[in-house]
């Protein structure tokens, strides 16, 4: 049988986490990447090229590199965050590596592809926009409304968050990108920052228009509870999770949704909701240890090979 064409939503961590349990299962993999990170290194880099912030683009490729010395090798090294008292301190190479491709050709997604090659990767990697973007949000406080702006911002703006958008309004999405989803057999969502790494993906209009078009079974990867003290969405129960990506993008289907057996927030309710949006709630092992925020690749490898038999059975 021919491989299932895969494409995977996401950024950071979560994502890589995905790609790197996927790519057991399947070669035609696509991850679709967020580009709207503003700090660290990639806030710098983007402040002063004007272009696509590359951490989350380098962290993908770097899980999808060759299973061998010469991939696991460029991979290391795309990795590798310089430590200096000068200008180079925390810059990994590969986000210096990504900008000079981009500098000199101008073309983000042949320069993506290019150091796709460099590490002989299972799949591409795809920015979701070829445009740099910024989430805005709006808070409410303690002492009223309050509205940020920047990934790093949101993510440690206090009080509820109300509502994301995105800075353009109505950017473009990436053609290819879009054509991939278009082709898609499986679309996964997450795990990771629910704000920087899941919802862009929503607020892009016309990729969100795409994934709903799309006849591609989808699959939803919840993230792992983690202490109210942790930024962004952490705190939340797996419910409100749900119901803020609905809020956004309201004629979303799910066919699967992934939660961890050990989440204290794991509920009737959510089983409830998916069911509702034509799915299954699958509640499994897939942390990487007792009291871990991060996802098993092996565990989640797993249960992505059961889901797809599920599916070759119905």
């Amino acid at each position: 049988m021919r491989a299932p064409r895969v494409v995977s939503l996401g950024g950071g961590h979560g994502l890589a986490a995905t790609l790197k349990a996927i790519r057991g299962l399947t070669s035609e993999l696509t991850a679709i990447v967020t580009v709207a990170d503003n700090g660290g290194s990639s806030g710098r880099l983007r402040e002063e090229f004007s272009f696509m912030p590359p951490g989350d683009l380098r962290m993908a490729l770097a899980a999808l590199c060759s299973d061998d010395d010469w991939g696991r090798g460029w991979a290391d090294l795309l990795q590798y965050r310089f430590t200096t008292d000068g200008p180079l301190d925390g810059h990994p190479l590969g986000n210096l590596l990504l900008m000079a491709l981009w500098d000199k050709d101008g073309d983000p997604v042949a320069g993506v592809a290019q150091v796709g090659k460099l590490l002989r990767i299972v799949g591409r990697v795809l920015p979701m926009s070829l445009q740099p973007l910024d989430i805005e949000g709006t808070f409410n406080t303690a002492y009223g409304r309050t509205i940020v702006r920047g990934q790093v911002e949101v993510a440690t703006a206090k009080g509820r968050v109300e509502s994301l958008r995105l800075i353009p309004e109505n950017p473009s999405a990436t053609r290819e990108a879009l054509d991939a989803i278009s082709e898609a057999q499986w679309i996964t969502f997450g795990p990771g920052s629910w704000f920087s790494s899941v919802m862009p993906h929503v607020l892009l209009k016309e990729q969100a228009e795409a994934i709903i078009a799309s006849p591609a079974k989808k699959i939803m990867i919840f993230n792992l509870p983690e202490p109210e003290a942790a930024d962004e969405f952490a705190g939340s129960t797996l419910e409100e999770h749900l119901q803020f990506v609905l809020r956004h993008m309201p004629d979303l289907k799910i066919d699967y949704a992934i939660a961890d057996q050990s989440a204290r927030n794991v509920s009737s309710q959510l089983q409830v909701m998916v069911e509702g949006l034509g799915g299954q709630l699958i509640v499994a092992d897939v942390a990487e240890a007792p009291g871990s925020y991060h996802h098993s690749v092996e565990k989640l490898r797993s249960v992505f090979a059961h889901i797809m038999e599920l599916s070759l059975l119905r």
